[in-house]
């Protein structure tokens, strides 16, 4: 601090804004790839054999040479306009069927939902045009009636004005000719051109039967209007249970892919209700009518008292007993009286020209469902919210952990939902499956998958642990190096929380476990008046106490945190700790305090300050194949996207190096900023005006170089997660281009060896042991009959599943230059998983990547982006947005830039 004599200064300069990127260049594009995902090399055989189920269905074809035949669909109104297929393009799709039979000779077709038909077989002609009319119910303009109500007991002249006629003129066109057989060369291992093509029809024609059902359809996931299959997770939203269906092309044929999937919706009934629970309020004078507003907007309502279906636009500015509307009423029963026009509130229109009895709506405001400017005013307690509306906000953590747990599957409940859903649906009876002779088997396919033999670590003096089930523990263990902490304090942000015996235990756990202690220098207590204020201005006020209590900057701060999870504290006390100060801090909320979870915090405090909790024993021993006489690079690479509603909020792209080769267990990551929705990182190498590169692979080089005594490396193992199969070749060409442009800007010309292996979580793939009711045991790999046709890909469960039913990662080899042999890869990997510093369990997906997602993950949370947008936006892309300005995000301090801060 200024004017403090004897204190070493850690107040760090002036705070610059970070400056702001205008992203107008898109990345390289790569017209011809000059790559292409390589072909399985062979199976790997080390472990023991098990004997394994999945949830795939063999698929039969018996007439494989039948041809489908797309075509387009644009379908316009009588006002010369675009209209939305998804909303009418059903009802349109019926009226062929019903119209044009004998035009279409009786042709069935498969409808995606958008702008294409399929059918087996061509149509008499390439194009055909015809006009529909289409009936569709109207709210009436206000000045009749707040509500279109449509009951029988009304006049004539009211109910004639629910219904209206649209004319729309529909052109279908021949676009393509989709052979099936693409489907049968793919499985025979040949790159064939339309087999995406042809397993997305097959896909449609599932999708179109739910539709039939009247099912909500989700991408590939169908969900029924059940309550059974309701789950509420709070705030007025349900988890829904539902079904996945995709057909996937398998070294044992085609198959179908069918899993228990879950959407979230909002919870169907009384509006008033919704709002409550939504709100979490107990009566209606408490609802915060303007956050009810922004909720309410796009959603369906049905009327009570007339049983029709409407959309919400928006409230009314007054209550229901002073908003006004006019009516024509009659002065008597001549037919000359034209009568006259009065000016009457909703609630009496309702209570006495309807006799509607409406006991709660008279002091709130009524639903418009009408237009901009017709509005159609309808009391709330006469509106039920339909079922199955998606939610598609970001969960809270309350709602989040709700879920997991309502929503736990044990394999074999999970097997028992999937097979009876199979033998319910029918889909053999199909008229367009039929056609093309396709046959779904009823049970579960069988074959024999492997179990890995655990790797085994080194600990503390000279030990080794073996792992057990995937676990292992500290229990009288020391940390294989443990960190010295000498000056240090505890910052409390609960009022909760006694820091003294927090210390006083957490300086106890760490002595066990060969952590070097000191008492910390303070303890500091928030000061209550400082509470109201907001969560950076709190922050701020807190450093102030450090800064003024500490004789210099700490090794070290434990932050106690007044929430678990999603605590507004948490990123300004990050940003200002790592950005600006350059401390290294660990952030804690304790429920109770325990030999366990104090263990748990000490793991990541030790890694954070350098420490090593655990190694490999072969890694400790410098026995790596491939690996131990090669200077070898291991990357993690993830990208973190805004929550739902976030369509400009930038992504941020992390990507974590090894250091200190021969070792695997010790990294330390780099982090971007890039436009919204951007899956492909498009700054691995940013080179600049001067000639300097400022992208991330020069500088994870550089500190590979630094930290391995001048070794570079000659080879480097990339883990890509988050991308889909879509993605795979921008992933070798536009990435792996950055990569190989970062090395030679070093003046390198020998080009490392990569290999590269895409590791995917978000897929609907599981395995079940076929002769026990338990998850797979960990270290199960699967390199057979469920893997590509042709491709190098293989599901791996390397952690425990204690808890539902386990997902295993899969991972896809798009690249192998290295050349390592199918066992010497699957046990790398598998190893990899075993090195997290953060648990003392097996990890589901290898560390590398997970400490990616974290690092993304916590520079999303303690950044705070300008320009928030609550629009939604499409997934994400390989197109760059541009002269889309984002901000750049402020880099770490020097003090922490080695640091593992991301554990």
């Amino acid at each position: 601090m200024e004017g403090s004599e004897g204190r070493e200064s850690f107040c760090p300069p002036v705070a610059v804004a970070p400056p702001v990127i205008e992203l107008d260049a898109e990345p390289e594009r790569v017209d011809q790839p000059k790559r292409t995902v390589m072909s399985r090399p062979g199976n790997g055989t080390s472990g023991r054999g098990i004997a394994l189920l999945a949830n795939h269905l063999k698929v039969s074809v018996k007439c494989p040479d039948e041809i489908f035949y797309q075509y387009s669909v644009s379908i316009t109104c009588d006002e010369k306009r675009d209209v939305n297929i998804k909303r009418i393009g059903r009802k349109i799709i019926d009226k062929i069927h019903e119209t044009y039979s004998s035009e279409f000779a009786g042709k069935k077709f498969a409808y995606d939902g958008e702008k294409s038909l399929y059918t087996v077989g061509p149509l008499p002609r390439n194009k055909v045009e015809f006009t529909v009319v289409v009936e569709e119910s109207s709210a009436k303009h206000a000045s009749e009636s707040p509500s279109d109500n449509g009951s029988n007991n009304h006049s004539s002249k009211r109910s004639k004005h629910s219904l209206h006629s649209k004319a729309f003129l529909v052109e279908i066109n021949f676009a393509a000719k989709i052979p099936l057989k693409s489907i049968s060369l793919a499985l025979q291992g040949a790159d064939a051109e339309n087999v995406q093509d042809a397993l997305r029809v097959l896909d449609i024609i599932l999708r179109q039967q739910a539709a039939n059902r009247g099912c909500l359809l989700v991408k590939q996931s169908f969900f029924h209007d059940d309550s059974r299959n309701f789950t509420d997770v709070g705030g007025g939203v349900m988890g829904c249970k539902g079904l996945h269906s995709s057909f996937r092309p398998t070294l044992d044929g085609l198959t179908l892919n069918m899993d228990v999937s879950t959407t979230m919706i909002l919870s169907p009934g009384p509006v008033i209700d919704f709002l409550l629970t939504n709100q979490n309020v107990k009566e209606p004078r408490y609802i915060d009518w303007a956050r009810a507003k922004r909720m309410l907007k796009n959603l369906r309502v049905k009327a009570k008292h007339s049983n029709k279906e409407f959309k919400i636009v928006g409230l009314s500015e007054r209550p229901c007993n002073q908003q006004l509307f006019s009516m024509k009423v009659k002065n008597g029963d001549g037919p000359d009286n034209g009568g006259e026009t009065i000016e009457i509130t909703v609630y009496e229109y309702f209570t006495k020209h309807r006799n509607i009895e409406l006991s709660n709506s008279a002091y709130m405001p009524c639903l418009d469902v009408g237009k901009p400017k017709r509005p159609n005013y309808l009391p709330l307690e006469l509106c039920y919210l339909v079922s199955l509306q998606r939610y598609t906000k970001a969960l809270s953590s309350v709602q989040r952990a709700s879920l997991v747990e309502k929503s736990r599957q044990k394999p074999r409940e999970r097997i028992k939902v999937i097979t009876e859903a199979v033998r319910d649906y029918s889909y053999d009876d199909d008229p367009l499956l039929a056609t093309c002779g396709v046959s779904i088997e009823k049970q579960l396919i069988q074959f024999n998958g492997r179990v890995l033999e655990a790797p085994k670590l080194k600990v503390g003096n000279g030990e080794e642990v073996v792992p057990r089930n995937g676990r292992w523990n500290f229990n009288n263990k020391h940390l294989l190096t443990p960190a010295r902490i000498e000056r240090w304090a505890v910052v409390n942000f609960s009022a909760r929380c006694d820091t003294s015996h927090l210390s006083r235990e957490l300086i106890s756990c760490g002595r066990t476990k060969g952590i070097h202690f000191e008492r910390p220098h303070t303890l500091i207590e928030e000061d209550p008046q400082n509470r109201r204020a907001g969560p950076v201005i709190r922050v701020e006020k807190m450093f102030e106490e450090i800064i003024a209590r500490l004789p210099g900057p700490p090794d070290f701060l434990l932050c106690v945190l007044p929430e678990r999870k999603n605590s507004e504290i948490y990123g300004p006390w990050k940003k200002k700790s790592l950005t600006d100060l350059g401390i290294v801090t660990q952030c804690i909320s304790p429920l109770r305090i325990n030999d366990q979870y104090l263990t748990n915090v000490l793991l990541k405090i030790n890694a954070k300050l350098g420490g090593t909790n655990s190694l490999l024993a072969m890694e400790h021993a410098s026995y790596l194949p491939h690996i131990q006489d090669t200077p070898t690079m291991i990357l993690g690479m993830d990208v973190s996207h805004g929550s739902p509603g976030q369509s400009d909020i930038p992504s941020i792209a992390a990507v974590v190096g090894s250091l200190y080769w021969p070792l695997i267990s010790k990294y330390r990551a780099v982090v971007r900023s890039q436009s919204p929705k951007l899956e492909i990182i498009e700054s691995l190498y940013k080179p600049l005006p001067n000639g300097d590169d400022e992208g991330i692979m020069g500088e994870l080089l550089l500190d590979f170089y630094r930290t391995c005594n001048g070794h570079k490396p000659a080879q480097i193992i990339v883990f890509r997660d988050g991308v889909s199969e879509s993605q795979f070749s921008q992933v070798l060409n536009l990435e792996l281009d950055q990569m190989i442009k970062a090395y030679k800007h070093l003046g390198e010309g020998d080009i490392p060896k990569f290999t590269l292996i895409v590791a995917q979580k978000n897929h609907h793939t599981k395995l079940f042991q076929a002769s026990a009711p338990e998850n797979v045991p960990p270290g199960t790999v699967v390199d057979t009959n469920i893997v590509h046709p042709r491709n190098n890909d293989f599901f791996m469960c390397a952690h425990a599943g204690m808890i539902g039913t386990t997902r295993p990662a899969h991972y896809h080899v798009l690249l192998d230059e290295i050349g390592f042999s199918p066992d010497v890869l699957q046990n790398l990997i598998h190893s990899l998983s075993y090195v997290y510093q953060r648990s003392t369990t097996a990890t589901s997906i290898v560390a590398p990547v997970r400490y990616a997602h974290l690092a993304a993950q916590q520079f999303a949370q303690f950044v705070k982006f300008e320009d928030l947008s609550e629009t939604s936006s499409g997934h994400g892309s390989v197109k760059s947005i541009g002269s889309t300005s984002v901000t750049e995000l402020p880099r770490l301090h020097m003090n922490v830039s080695d640091s593992m801060f991301f554990c």
